[in-house]
């Protein structure tokens, strides 16, 4: 396929975009992730890209591409920096279950961000070290697990958190993100550190500022003392780790040298981060789809009355949620040697770039890919569906992402049960139904919902 101005795919080399396709990628694709906060979100760029509809746009610049020069990769940058743009399932596929060699998960911008608060994480480890941490972070979570061995502890504190927060309020008094955001990182301390870190917002207020550095990459100094007082906090709750912890877990495992236990909490504490913008989604979602919303409340009733900790339905709205709207909208690998592509050499040291919100919204994603569709990951073809990425995949996917199901699903399953949720305002103004397609983009700190006694009407 030979575009007009564009340089088609000859001499052995990746087809490369024209100035003006390439501006579109930057403006449309790469920039809102960056702007948006790419370690932790800055709310009024969030605000900005929803209005503006980065997300959308995005999503149709790639799909021109796409239909223009075919499957790709496409390079972007061919001298200094090699990047290459990732549009087929395939591609995606390849380079997630190549990781880590040839494809290395901790390319140095990746580096350069996180090393602000989590220098010896898993996510930017090498060799030996990241194999030893990897496992590390596997046996912790318990990787491939739907139920956690902590499950007990974890979903009685979401059902102490969740139920103070929705059990307090008046019938049809309106709750916003600063309130719930509070209430969850109440569980998430008490889950990862412990009960005496609950009220322990200094310790978040440290990561944030961390996290706030770390999305400058390398532009921004190193905030050493910062990161020292940060770590030292940490060290405390594991030298007296409350049994039922992460912490405590962590500590347990007795790896190698160099593993650092304690240097892997940070990346769970980010991680449930995000997981907490997805939850708040997910609210969104089924307060606007009534037929969901019923399932979802039936489902949470039946768990309270069996005290099951398995949720199916609702942990595939939550896979939706991050399928819809991905917290990870940038996936990125670098080539350590020289690798072939469709019959084309790319050099070692490109960075190759996954664009999720692309290839969750594209014809590949199936029939539902602008809809809320929590069913196909239960009954359809989402679960085996390469375009899909909501936890990543391969060797370096989410070692947390059963966890963070669990996390989610109980603390949606409390809000639920002899509840319900209505979306009061967003903000910027989203349009959300059943008949009509879903944004590609959607301001979490915008939304705020009124809670009902199940069956009062509202």
């Amino acid at each position: 396929m030979k575009p007009l101005n564009g340089t088609p795919s000859t001499h052995g080399r990746l087809a490369r975009p024209d100035a003006r396709e390439r501006m579109q990628v930057l403006r449309y694709v790469l920039l809102p992730a960056v702007a948006g906060g790419a370690i932790i979100r800055r709310p009024g760029n969030l605000a900005t890209a929803a209005r503006r509809d980065w997300d959308g746009k995005g999503v149709q610049v790639s799909e021109r591409l796409h239909e223009r020069y075919g499957a790709g990769p496409l390079m972007l940058l061919g001298r200094g920096r090699p990047a290459a743009l990732v549009l087929d399932p395939g591609d995606s596929t390849r380079l997630l279950e190549g990781t880590p060699e040839p494809f290395s998960a901790a390319p140095w911008e990746k580096h350069a961000a996180l090393s602000q608060f989590q220098p010896h994480g898993v996510l930017i480890s090498e060799g030996r070290e990241r194999t030893a941490r990897r496992h590390l972070n596997e046996q912790v979570l318990d990787t491939g697990k739907a139920v956690h061995s902590l499950a007990d502890r974890l979903t009685r504190i979401v059902r102490e958190e969740a139920g103070d927060l929705v059990e307090a309020r008046e019938a049809g008094s309106v709750v916003g993100w600063e309130e719930f955001d509070a209430a969850w990182w109440r569980a998430v301390r008490r889950i990862t550190l412990g009960d005496a870190a609950r009220h322990d917002t200094v310790i978040t207020d440290q990561l944030n500022k961390l996290r706030a550095a770390g999305n400058w990459a390398m532009l921004s100094p190193r905030r050493r003392l910062l990161r020292a007082a940060f770590s030292r906090r940490l060290a405390a709750y594991a030298d007296r780790a409350e049994h039922g912890t992460l912490i405590a877990r962590a500590r347990a495992e007795g790896l190698p040298d160099g593993t650092d236990p304690v240097g892997q909490v940070p990346h769970w504490l980010f991680a449930y981060d995000a997981a907490g913008w997805a939850t708040w989604r997910t609210f969104a979602l089924l307060a606007t789809h009534p037929a969901e919303a019923t399932r979802a409340r039936q489902e949470a009733e039946q768990a309270r009355r069996d005290g099951s900790p398995m949720l199916p339905f609702l942990r595939a709205c939550a896979m939706e949620s991050v399928r819809l709207w991905p917290t990870t909208p940038l996936i990125l690998r670098e080539s350590r040697e020289e690798t072939q592509w469709h019959g084309r050499t790319v050099p070692a040291g490109t960075l190759f770039v996954i664009y999720a919100p692309y290839l969750h919204r594209s014809a590949t994603a199936g029939d539902a890919r602008d809809r809320f569709a929590p069913q196909s990951w239960l009954e359809g073809a989402a679960p085996t569906n390469p375009a899909l990425l909501p936890f990543s995949a391969g060797p370096a996917g989410c070692p947390g992402q059963d966890l963070v199901l669990l996390t989610m699903s109980a603390w949606l399953a409390e809000s639920l049960a002899g509840h319900s949720w209505s979306l009061e305002s967003s903000s910027p103004p989203a349009d959300l139904g059943p008949d009509r397609p879903l944004p590609a983009g959607i301001n979490h700190y915008g939304l705020e919902f009124a809670v009902h006694p199940a069956g009062d009407g509202a």
